[in-house]
């Protein structure tokens, strides 16, 4: 028989442990892509390119996760002297270094912008139009965050500030506080509750889903290439700009919240955008469809 348990941290195969924050990512990811095929079909394009691709996102959004935690790393990991200096300097370190991904440390933000850079490099490699492509990927990522972010309650590294609130919730593993809550005395482990921050994340993200996916389904020939990429760029990055200021673990650049500060930059960036947009060509009648396959197989030929 094959050993095998579960508890609060994941599930023990034999000296292995599959963690509930691995678990839902793997989980996430799946059904994302799975909805991005459906999409892709729906939009008269080969789904086929949405498993082809998917090892290009995904290197490139581990690579770009990685770098933006090794580069801004959380204020926890500064406090115990895991700089970004430390961490250049102990790159093949396989306990905590660079390439150390298993130990934990990805910044969601640089995986966005390192899977998009993979999803550029493949589709130009097919000869593929990449905002068509960009837009599918817009409407099926949100998907993945909602369901994702509730590995950080398992692993209990996403929370704001005490709150009696009823669903506030308890970080009762001591190594997960942070800051002045490492006290125990002032804020024990078994009654103070904090604001889920992953929960509110989830939320946001689910509600934008629905929007992306509602918009997408009745209104695509309606707009241009990019828009949908647009507007998920501009709603997640608003949301998480907000979010910022109940996080307790945040990533500074000097004295800045840097995660803050990029969500605030792009958030403004995608807004100007769309509003530019608005004024040109984002609105065409159903028989100017720019979105259809035979313009991108023409490139192809």
């Amino acid at each position: 028989m094959i050993p095998l348990s579960v508890d609060s941290a994941g599930i023990h195969v034999f000296a292995f442990t599959l963690h509930w924050y691995g678990i839902l990512v793997v989980v996430s990811t799946w059904i994302a892509v799975e909805v991005a095929t459906w999409l892709a079909a729906r939009d008269g394009r080969d789904p086929e390119h949405i498993w082809r691709g998917l090892v290009w996102v995904a290197l490139g959004g581990l690579i770009g996760a990685r770098l933006w935690f090794v580069l801004f790393p959380p204020d926890s990991m500064v406090a115990i002297g895991r700089t970004p200096d430390w961490f250049l300097s102990h790159i093949f370190d396989l306990n905590q270094g660079v390439i150390a991904v298993w130990t934990g440390g990805l910044g969601l933000i640089g995986g966005l912008a390192g899977g998009a850079l993979g999803m550029a490099i493949y589709t130009r490699r097919r000869g593929l139009l990449l905002l068509p492509w960009l837009d599918i990927a817009a409407v099926a990522l949100p998907l993945a965050q909602a369901i994702g972010r509730w590995g950080n309650a398992a692993s209990q590294d996403l929370y704001g500030p005490p709150t009696t609130l009823p669903w506030g919730v308890l970080i009762d593993a001591a190594e997960q506080r942070v800051g002045p809550y490492t006290d125990l005395v002032r804020y024990p482990l078994a009654t103070t509750r904090f604001h889920p921050v992953y929960l509110y994340e989830s939320l946001w993200m689910t509600l934008v889903f629905v929007l992306l996916l509602t918009l997408f389904r009745r209104y695509r020939s309606r707009f241009a290439p990019g828009w949908f990429a647009l507007l998920y760029v501009a709603l997640y990055s608003s949301g998480r700009f907000m979010l910022e200021f109940l996080r307790v673990n945040v990533s500074h650049a000097g004295t800045v919240n840097i995660s803050q500060a990029v969500a605030a930059v792009e958030a403004v960036l995608a807004v100007g955008a769309l509003l530019l947009y608005s004024r040109t060509n984002v609105l065409r009648p159903p028989s100017q469809n720019i979105h259809s396959s035979t313009t991108e197989s023409t490139l192809q030929s």
